[in-house]
């Protein structure tokens, strides 16, 4: 048997989805967590070394205010080279507004940033000048000095700037310690993640094994939805409905196998014991005709009974393969009446149609087949001289075709099992001239195939049948 779902591809286990969802997460927040605390860090460097240029700033800028016009350059220089004292890693470069060099300090030649840079008035972390020279890493600003006019009666130009090697080296070593870090605790984060998952469905494994554990002996076991976690409740409590269903519909395939048997068995064992007899001595040819048409009735009974049954089987497992007209009751219900008047007058029963209805979409003959099963019911279970009445109704949604005939009571307890395959209120299993008992369990399966009900009620005065059918469909 070819497998319908060889071509279906597997969706991914909840195992991975969940611990591929926490491992997104997780590195997502962390990423941007690092990129964060990296900024942060940065930004403090940067005000950190802001302050300490500003500090040499605000030495080199004090000489060079208090300088006056003509003041001696050889002296200006000795102070400038003396203006800084206990900073490490600092360097500055004085100029006039013209590109004058009036002091160049060691370490980076800084004449390029004081010429393609934009003077400010203070320095501030934001604004800094980041660049290389020489393999090392400098940070640094130009300021233009307004005071006492220079060698050149201009403003000087000043650039201050500083090593930051031992910063970047120390961001470089935390930013592989941050990496470490993620990763680290990615791993952890997945590692409890599909720890957490195996244990959060150790329930449902549970309830597998309890699963599997049914047999077809063991349907009228429950789980229980106070056992598992509420998140299975629900579950739980839906394959309890569908065991019932299967339950039931067990119960009902057995009890439908055993009652074909036993209706199955009566004609055979008539029709073996009838062809024993007429073989046990010779006979006449009246006789043996007599036996061919005796078997004759059981033959056709059997067969009636194998071809209620065959259209139960189509009828249930295929409900809308229907061919639906435009069908009027009332027309139908009085074709029935010229077709069951020759028994009802046998009987002395009269046949009653009463209310009109406007025709409805239905499968003609089979619906013809379940009015006509009541139909014949009804004037079977007729006292003589009484009558049977179809009535009919019509609202905005429902058509409603009644059946009614008086007759002997119908015991409540019988009530909800009339349309039960083979089921019978007569104990006795084999009544002569009466069906098989498949009757009202083809009207129901046929009405329910057009989407309505039949409902039944009986009272000391009379029985009634009541086939509910949509207006639309």
């Amino acid at each position: 048997m070819p497998n319908r779902f060889a071509g279906t591809r597997r969706p991914a286990s909840l195992a991975l989805r969940v611990t591929a969802l926490v491992g997104m997460a997780t590195t997502l927040v962390f990423l941007a967590f690092n990129w964060i605390i990296v900024r942060s860090l940065e930004h403090h460097f940067a005000e950190q070394d802001a302050g300490e240029l500003r500090a040499v700033a605000d030495a080199v800028i004090k000489p060079l205010r208090e300088a006056g016009r003509g003041v001696d350059g050889a002296l200006l220089r000795r102070q400038l080279a003396g203006a800084v004292t206990g900073h490490h890693g600092v360097f500055y470069y004085v100029a006039d507004t013209a590109g004058n060099t009036v002091y160049a300090g060691q370490g980076p030649n800084l004449s390029p940033i004081a010429a393609r840079g934009r003077p400010t008035a203070r320095i501030d972390a934001r604004e800094l000048t980041t660049w290389q020279e020489g393999g090392k890493s400098y940070r640094g600003a130009v300021l233009r000095v307004d005071g006492n006019a220079g060698l050149t009666g201009d403003p000087y130009i000043v650039a201050v700037a500083m090593d930051i090697d031992l910063h970047l080296s120390f961001l470089e070593e935390f930013k592989r310690m941050l990496w470490w870090a993620t990763c680290i605790v990615l791993c952890i984060a997945l590692l409890v993640a599909w720890l957490a998952v195996q244990w959060g469905h150790r329930p449902i494994r549970k309830v597998n094994e309890r699963i599997r554990a049914i047999r077809s002996s063991q349907l009228h076991v429950r789980l229980n939805p106070r056992e598992v976690p509420i998140e299975l409740a629900e579950l739980v409590a839906s394959f309890n409905d569908m065991l019932g269903r299967i339950e039931d519909g067990f119960a009902q395939l057995s009890n439908f196998s055993a009652d074909i048997a036993h209706e199955l068995r009566t004609p055979v064992t008539n029709l073996t014991t009838q062809t024993q007899v007429a073989l046990g001595q010779s006979r006449s040819s009246d006789e043996y005709r007599e036996i061919l048409y005796s078997n004759l009735e059981e033959f056709e009974r059997m067969g009636r009974m194998i071809g209620d049954m065959l259209f139960l089987a189509q009828t249930e497992n295929d409900p809308h393969n229907l061919h639906r007209v435009d069908m009027d009751l009332g027309e139908t219900v009085k074709g029935l009446f010229d077709y069951f008047e020759a028994l009802a007058e046998d009987r002395s029963v009269a046949l009653r149609l009463q209310g009109r209805a406007e025709p409805i979409r239905a499968d003609r003959e089979m619906l013809r087949r379940a009015l006509s099963n009541l139909l014949s019911n009804a004037i079977r279970h007729t006292p003589h001289g009484a009558a049977v009445t179809v009535r009919l109704s019509q609202d905005e949604g429902h058509t409603t075709v009644s059946v009614e005939n008086p007759g002997k009571r119908i015991p409540d307890e019988d009530l909800p099992r009339l349309f039960d395959r083979f089921y019978r209120v007569d104990p006795s299993r084999q009544r002569k001239g009466e069906g098989a008992g498949l009757g009202l369990a083809i009207v129901k399966s046929i009405v329910e195939a057009h989407g309505g009900e039949v409902r039944g009620a009986s009272d000391d005065a009379l029985t009634r049948f009541d086939v509910v059918l949509p207006r639309t469909s």
